[in-house]
């Protein structure tokens, strides 16, 4: 599998993770020192910067390559035609199609 911008990349992971870490460490700091409230503007970004790569994060881990969809493509068409001759309309699938 070749490398796609819509894959989440390990060092990005290890970004998301540093951000998060970075914005636990800092609400912990304020609140020893009582200025979680003070630094309102502050963790608004920080929450902002941590939301907005959340969302990628979500987005991009379950997006399926051009490789998967295909594949993904090739066995939902297969079950298709899996499921419509199973269900035949004829209760007596054993029996020859009548002659026209």
């Amino acid at each position: 599998m070749g490398d796609h911008d819509e894959v989440y990349g390990r060092a990005r992971e290890e970004q998301l993770l540093a951000l998060l870490r970075h914005l636990a460490e800092r609400i912990q700091q304020l609140d020893r020192s009582g200025g979680l409230l003070g630094a309102a503007a502050e963790l608004q970004r920080l929450f902002g910067d941590a939301r907005s790569e959340l969302f990628h994060y979500e987005v991009r881990s379950t997006y399926d390559t051009p490789e998967i969809a295909e594949s993904r493509r090739i066995v939902e068409e297969a079950r298709r035609t899996s499921l419509s001759l199973d269900q035949p309309e004829d209760d007596h699938p054993w029996r020859p199609p009548p002659a026209e």
